[in-house]
């Protein structure tokens, strides 16, 4: 229970200002003169004032407040190195004991970083502000965290933190820990295939005091590609070749500190995405034919592909008088394409050529050594295929997966998906394959052949091959044994997906990523890490996943279609993702390349030092208390709010108004005979 007295005047306060300033005048003019009765009189102006400012006694029912202390738990990643989980639980049960010895104290306990990737770093006091949020400033007595010492947060000024209270700091861990990390400098985001691409990076030893000779092993794509022996401290330098498009994941590795605390932070990755420069393509057309066009504008609607076209309108032994300047514009470079350039093309495609003395046997020698080195080849074979001048009876014969049998069938049909292609990526879940027939247009012919190698992707009634793919050495080849895909691209009988059909085969044909039929891949969807897995197998092993902090989990995929397995696990680490299922891995970098809550593992005072001096806490390692923590003591007016053995806590004297009583001087009755007594006492005074 509370009394006061408060004035709600019955005119505004300039009015009343000037009313006052009128009656000093009057009673001073009254005493100064001697006036009889001028006392009395100054005394009725001073009630008259007193009735205008309308006095009134208060009476407030307060109840008060409890002060609240904050206790945040640092439950980011590095919290789980060593024993510290255990000192964090055992200090944080033993301080909440305390804390429930006093009275009048309210305790927050407030876990921050719980790891759900979601910032980089430590944010102790980014987790301290919104907990208190609902928290007025002067209720809070103290804020007290549970942490490694690695905040990524720390105000510069204490001001900051938006009340006036003590911050204290138990520090997990022990002093003298040794850790060594590797970390990336500069790196490129991307590159251009078969080029080379710089990466700058720095070995650091954490507790040790001189600098050492590291071995690193560096990894692309899961190959060794460099193993240099570099200072640690220093930085240093690594050409890598961009070999492919796509992600190009480049791995650094370096073997453990003896007694380090972590070899999480051993490891790191970047991904550098290859961009092919020019898509070099080289389509050779037989004699003109209605789907030659099909392949000249597919490839030309490609900006990516730099297409180089020619076509044999004649054989070199036909003579029918043609001035020769109305023949062609060039002669056909056949030596510069065949044998000088051929390493330059990333594709070459035969569309419905047959031998015509163009070119040499030894020609097609030099594509058979192409295609074995790494090139690729697409024959798309018409009734050519089985003349006397088919490519099968060129060197080509050794490389290509199918063998002519001398006829072709006519007659309308639908090309199917095969089994084998309805897992293949090239004609996996290709537009029109889910119905049945497909809904896609007819063919008309199909060159008999019998397919020896390779995977019949779609074939034709009778199990006979439409679209045979292999692969031959470092090379690709592919074979389509229709010349009636152009059908699809006049749309007639409604058309098909041959630009889907077409572009996928081209760019499996030059090693595509995301086309390999057996490959593990690794995205992130929203909060969720997704393991992929493309293969021609009817299953696939359980998927292991190892988290940045080096926890194992074992996920079993389940398919989504015919040749692809997928499964998600919740993607709560900042950092190095892996994945392994059987031989194949990948790797995926969740945050920045480099995450703080990795950067510095071992534990330390100093950043917490300077917040916990300017608002008079203290910092405590656990280790150095005996497995204890410091006594907790309410402390009123003093500076001091911690010592050796204790921290301090702010006493705060805070309640809220319950209820609150008014009982005016001047109302009613009591008012009028205070009024009417000044008055009287004035007049009677004058009277004698």
């Amino acid at each position: 229970m509370s009394y006061g007295l408060t004035f709600s005047p019955f005119v505004s306060l300039p009015v009343l200002i000037a009313i006052a300033a009128v009656a000093l005048v009057l009673a001073g003019l009254l005493l100064f003169s001697r006036t009889r009765g001028a006392v009395f009189r100054a005394l009725a102006l001073a009630v008259g004032l007193l009735a205008l400012s309308n006095p009134s006694f208060t009476r407030e029912e307060r109840e008060p407040l409890s002060s609240v202390v904050a206790v945040v738990v640092d439950r980011s990643a590095s919290q789980s190195f060593g024993d510290r989980t255990q000192q964090t639980e055992a200090a944080r049960a033993a301080l909440t004991a305390r804390l429930g010895q006093l009275s009048g104290v309210e305790v927050r306990t407030i876990d921050a970083d719980s790891g759900d990737g979601s910032a980089d770093g430590t944010r102790l006091f980014s987790a301290l502000s919104a907990g208190l949020a609902d928290v007025p400033p002067e209720r809070v007595a103290g804020a007290i965290m549970i942490t490694d010492g690695r905040v990524h947060d720390t105000p510069e000024k204490p001001q900051a933190l938006g009340f006036s209270a003590p911050i204290h700091a138990l520090i997990t861990g022990r002093a003298g820990e040794r850790d060594r990390r590797v970390a990336l400098e500069k790196t490129p985001r991307f590159g251009i295939v078969g080029q080379k691409q710089t990466i700058t990076y720095r070995v650091t030893d954490e507790g040790t005091a001189a600098d050492a000779r590291v071995p690193v092993t560096i990894r692309r794509d899961g190959e060794v590609i460099a193993r240099p022996i570099v200072t640690t401290g220093r930085s240093a330098s690594v050409e890598v070749d961009i070999t492919h498009a796509g992600a190009n994941i480049v791995e650094f590795e370096v073997p453990p500190l003896a007694g380090e605390l972590t070899p999480v932070n051993n490891r790191t990755a970047v991904s550098i995405d290859g961009v092919r420069d020019k898509l070099r393509v080289l389509l050779v057309s037989g004699e003109p034919n209605v789907g030659e066009r099909t392949w000249r504008n597919l490839l030309k609607s490609d900006a990516n592909v730099d297409l180089v076209h020619f076509t044999i309108l004649r054989p070199p032994e036909k003579q029918d008088g043609t001035p020769i300047n109305e023949l062609s514009l060039i002669a056909f470079p056949t030596r510069e394409l065949f044998q000088t350039k051929i390493k330059d093309f990333d594709l070459i495609i035969f569309d419905r050529y047959s031998q015509q003395g163009v070119l040499p046997q030894v020609y097609f020698d030099n594509i058979v050594r192409y295609v074995r080195a790494g090139g690729a080849v697409l024959v798309a074979a018409g009734t050519d295929f089985i003349d006397t001048g088919s490519l099968y009876n060129t060197p080509l014969e050794e490389i290509l997966p199918g063998v002519p049998r001398g006829e072709a069938t006519e007659g309308a049909f639908h090309a199917r998906l095969t089994d084998p292609g309805k897992r293949h990526p090239v004609t996996r879940a290709l537009p029109g394959s889910e119905s049945d027939p497909p809904h896609w247009s007819r063919f008309f012919r199909v060159i008999d052949a019998q397919a020896r190698s390779g995977t019949s992707l779609m074939s034709a009634p009778g199990d006979k091959p439409v679209l045979l793919v292999d692969r031959v050495g470092e090379g690709r080849v592919a074979l389509l044994l229709s010349d009636h895909i152009w059908l699809w691209a006049r749309g007639y009988e409604g058309g098909g997906p041959h630009i889907d059909l077409l572009r996928r085969l081209s760019h499996w044909l030059m090693k595509e990523p995301d086309l390999e039929e057996e490959r593990l891949k690794l995205t992130v969807s929203g909060r969720d890490l997704v393991v992929e897995r493309q293969t021609m197998g009817e299953s696939v092993p359980q998927a292991t996943v190892t988290t940045p902090s080096g926890a194992l989990r074992t996920l079993t995929l389940a398919q989504v279609e015919p040749g692809l397995w997928r499964a998600s696990t919740p993607a709560d680490e900042l950092g190095l993702w892996r994945a392994a299922n059987g031989t194949l891995t990948a790797l995926a970098n969740i945050g920045p390349l480099n995450p703080k809550e990795f950067a510095e593992v071992t534990s330390t005072r100093d950043v917490l030092a300077p917040v916990a001096a300017a608002t008079g806490g203290g910092v405590w390692r656990l280790s150095e208390l005996g497995g204890s923590v410091p006594r907790v003591v309410q402390v009123s007016s003093s500076d001091r709010l911690a010592g050796e053995d204790w921290m301090g806590l702010r006493t705060r004297d805070v309640s809220v108004v319950r209820g609150i009583g008014l009982f005016p001087l001047f109302a009613g009755l009591s008012g009028l005979l205070l009024l009417l007594g000044a008055l009287t006492a004035a007049w009677v005074r004058e009277g004698r």
